[in-house]
């Protein structure tokens, strides 16, 4: 008799994935503080946005209208993020994450977004570097909580169940709620700390 083994195809946890694609631009960009010391914060919102559209195309082969309603964005700003080239901004980031032009920002986003889908595809995205991103970038944006989330879980192996989360995280209070009332929410397992954070940010505004 022959066995037929049925091959579901794998979920991709769009805002987990879109998230290390968001950390791995900032990394690619020089860090948070580079951000910072040009005062190009104002990138943040593009960079995001990017993220996840390239997200949706690459990951669920969406087209550029479905992407723009998923994001609340025009169809013209997905195209200008996916059309974007990599290696001609590569060659010439610093000036063009001077552009106040918000075409010219958005493509730029767009193939930063692009250049991070690519590397993490060959495997260049080491957990402890993207939790230390992750914490820099919190810090930046005033997310303390998150800050102290990440400084905890650093050194832990991905995905985790709650039994692990519960000892690492033991005696700590977020947005005077006790964890283990905000674990007790989440679904288990967690695969990366970017969805540790989505999840718990989830649970805190239920």
């Amino acid at each position: 008799m022959r066995m037929v083994i049925e091959l579901k195809p794998v979920e991709i946890d769009i805002d987990a994935k879109a998230m290390r694609i968001f950390l791995k631009s900032i990394e690619i960009l020089g860090g948070p503080r580079k951000l910072v010391e040009m005062r190009n914060l104002t990138w943040l919102p593009s960079l995001m946005a990017a993220s996840y559209a390239v997200t949706y195309a690459y990951d669920k082969h969406y087209t550029a209208e479905q992407i723009a309603e998923k994001l609340g964005i025009t169809k013209q700003t997905v195209q200008n993020i996916l059309r974007a080239d990599p290696e001609a901004v590569k060659a010439r980031l610093e000036e063009a994450l001077k552009e106040d032009e918000e075409e010219k920002r958005t493509h730029t986003a767009g193939a930063l977004a692009k250049l991070a889908y690519e590397e993490i595809k060959q495997g260049r995205d080491e957990i402890n570097l993207a939790i230390e991103l992750a914490k820099s970038t919190a810090q930046s944006l005033g997310a303390t909580w998150a800050v102290h989330v990440l400084s905890r879980i650093k050194g832990t192996d991905f995905p985790v169940n709650k039994e692990v989360l519960l000892e690492k995280f033991e005696g700590m209070n977020i947005k005077d709620k006790p964890i283990e009332e905000i674990l007790e929410k989440l679904e288990y397992p967690i695969h990366t700390p970017a969805e540790l954070l989505h999840k718990i940010r989830e649970a805190l505004e239920k």
